[in-house]
């Protein structure tokens, strides 16, 4: 599913990656833990495609089997649309659009047609106990809602990996056990890969696999 090597990663004189080595299967759910600034960030957003290494002749990356590095601006967008989820620690809903909007704006952009985006949308809010909140704005919902709507909003193109950075550090304790259950509920249900970037314990003591980084590297 996802396979990197040397991935390296500087800004200015400041390396925050210092070849990174890492390899993820089909539906496992990975959690990445270490102190604030060990570069867990960081390599979420380049396993995203959201940023890139600083060492793109001397590295690879390949996800779902595509390697990425050799892709131009457009395919790369089209590529992080159809392919990757999102899950941030701040669920950046636009605030002037419901929650049914949201969840659909990466389908639109996928170009689906908008009934179809709608179905599959309210399935998933559906899914996630939103039924009733179709046409609430993210102010009239409490975060752990909040926080499920940007999961809908993950899933709606079937990515085939998730990738959240701190998903539950905003939410109570209630709303973030919930959320942790329901990450292995959509593998269960979905068979999606989950890659979890998390200070919370019991969270990365429930993945499949939980990895360490320490100084820019994964040491365990």
């Amino acid at each position: 599913m996802i396979k990197a090597a040397n991935i390296q990663k500087s800004y200015g004189q400041l390396q925050v990656l210092k070849g990174v080595d890492l390899e993820i299967q089909k539906e496992e759910v990975i959690s990445i833990v270490g102190a604030s600034g060990a570069g867990k960030t960081t390599l979420l957003q380049i396993l995203g495609t959201l940023d890139s290494p600083s060492n793109p002749m001397d590295c690879s990356l390949n996800v779902n089997g595509i390697d990425v590095l050799q892709l131009k601006d457009k395919p790369l967008a089209r590529f992080r649309n159809e392919h990757i989820g999102f899950i941030f620690q701040f669920h950046q809903l636009l605030p002037e659009f419901t929650a049914l909007e949201n969840v659909c704006i990466p389908a639109f952009i996928k170009k689906t047609q908008k009934a179809e985006a709608e179905k599959r949308a309210k399935e998933l809010l559906d899914f996630l106990g939103l039924k009733n909140r179709y046409d609430h704005k993210p102010n009239a919902l409490s975060g752990g809602e909040q926080q499920r709507v940007a999961v809908a909003r993950s899933l709606i193109n079937n990515p085939s990996v998730i990738l959240a950075d701190e998903p539950s550090g905003n939410l109570d304790s209630e709303s973030a056990d919930n959320l942790h259950k329901l990450f292995f509920q959509l593998r269960d249900e979905f068979g999606q890969t989950f890659v979890l970037v998390t200070h919370n314990t019991e969270l990365a003591n429930m993945a499949d696999r939980k990895l360490t980084m320490v100084d820019g590297q994964i040491v365990s």
